[in-house]
């Protein structure tokens, strides 16, 4: 059964590179963060529109092309589903998509929304922007002190 399994799956590979001509498509990942001030809807759905907007217009994102996204918050959020908000956008409806809350640590960043989205791209080598917005900027200085130049950044992160 395993094996016929297997079979079934390679063959869907060899058609599905045969479509494209050869192009071999790859999962790619991209990771951002936001802050809202309040555990309100109106300002999750502003900070998580926000950092969509952002992702839509720096990356070469196809929203065809996104396996699933998760969405993460902090345990003050409780408002609104950041994924509900995703799901109004256009061509997102049919986008997989979950909230999940945030592991705890004691002093970490209050009021934080995550997002973690897998695409597949037939550009493995395409350039990634990393959105981190708001206080959550605090979450990657590695990616800010790479945008200002001081070292050579394999992917880009918001300013």
């Amino acid at each position: 059964m395993i094996w016929a399994i297997k079979i079934q799956l390679d063959e869907y590979w060899f058609n599905h590179m045969t479509e494209d001509e050869g192009v071999e498509w790859r999962v790619r990942a991209i990771r951002g963060a936001t802050t809202v001030s309040d555990n309100t809807a109106e300002a999750i759905r502003e900070a998580v529109a926000e950092l969509l907007d952002e992702l839509e217009a720096h990356n070469q994102l196809d929203p065809e092309e996104i396996i699933s996204a998760t969405f993460s918050v902090t345990r003050d959020l409780d408002a609104i589903f950041p994924a509900s908000v995703a799901r109004e956008r256009p061509r997102w409806q049919n986008v997989p998509l979950l909230d999940v809350q945030q592991m705890h640590v004691e002093g970490s960043l209050e009021r934080c929304i995550r997002f973690l989205i897998h695409f597949n791209t037939p550009n493995p080598n395409v350039e990634i922007y990393h959105p981190y917005l708001r206080q959550a900027r605090s979450l990657r200085p590695d990616w800010i002190l790479a945008q200002t130049g001081l070292a050579s950044p394999v992917v880009k992160a918001h300013r």
